[in-house]
């Protein structure tokens, strides 16, 4: 347990910080997987639909170190390489 204001101070912020990276990682992975469940349908309209809702919270996430910038940027480029496939 804390025992300076400080250290008291830090604790909070880490809770609240965590939180948030957690809502943020969720976002993220549903926003990913909504993509992915579109293309194991075969609708590539709505695949591509999904993905452009998926894009700028994956890029987010990047933004607020929840993901790494380099592996957003792969996972966004995967999926449009999925989707391009589909046609």
């Amino acid at each position: 347990m804390a025992n300076h204001k400080s250290a008291e101070k830090r604790a909070r912020q880490t809770e609240r910080r965590t939180a948030a990276n957690a809502a943020r990682r969720s976002r993220v992975r549903s926003s990913i997987k909504k993509v992915e469940e579109a293309i194991k349908g075969g609708d590539r309209k709505k695949a591509m639909d999904a993905l452009k809702a998926a894009q700028p919270e994956i890029q987010r996430g990047a933004g607020a170190h929840v993901i790494e910038k380099n592996a957003a940027s792969r996972r966004v480029s995967r999926l449009n390489a999925r989707i391009k496939a589909m046609a």
